[in-house]
């Protein structure tokens, strides 16, 4: 496997992490919702309790049903504080899991950027592997050329042009020197 097919295998397991957060986070936000259902009608039922006994106290009440009535309002206060701190746990557990979203996400924000980087630094690489192949070409067959005129018996060169011919050939070596990118 090449370093980019193993980049971009690194990237695939970075998304799969990402979207199970994703999904973490969504099951734990309707588990908060329902929590947050159940503490409503729990509040709801303990205010319609306190309505129907405020309009049974104005006709007249006897202890027993006043105790009774006490006793009711006190198990619905402790569910109702139980309820409490299940919204609490489920609050905290969403937001771990926000936090863990967002870790996904910017790990996969990075190796998505690296592995771009490095795709193009291959690019680079490749285009200057080429471009060096095609500069060796054509300086083979200019000096093919110029070897080819020098025993065809041609007149000589200029200084200008000697000169000329001496820089292009330096250049063309100069570039092609081993651990030139």
């Amino acid at each position: 496997m090449t370093a980019i097919q193993t980049l971009h295998k690194v990237v695939e397991l970075a998304q799969q992490r990402r979207d199970e957060a994703l999904a973490a986070l969504t099951r734990l936000q309707r588990e908060w919702q329902a929590a947050q259902g159940q503490m409503d009608q729990l509040q709801t039922y303990a205010q319609e309790a306190q309505q129907r006994w405020s309009a049974r106290g104005a006709q007249g009440v006897d202890p027993a049903l006043l105790h009774h009535h006490r006793q009711f309002m006190h198990k619905i206060d402790h569910a109702m504080d139980f309820q409490r701190g299940v919204l609490s746990n489920r609050a905290a557990l969403v937001e771990q899991a926000q936090q863990q979203v967002h870790a996904a996400e910017r790990d996969l924000a990075g190796l998505r950027k690296y592995t771009d980087a490095q795709v193009q630094a291959l690019r680079q690489k490749a285009q200057r592997q080429e471009q060096k192949a095609t500069d060796e070409l054509a300086l083979s067959i200019h000096l093919r050329q110029r070897l080819a005129v020098a025993q065809a018996g041609e007149p000589a060169q200029t200084p200008a042009q000697a000169q000329a011919q001496r820089q292009a050939l330096l250049t063309a070596r100069a570039f092609a020197a081993p651990g030139r990118p």
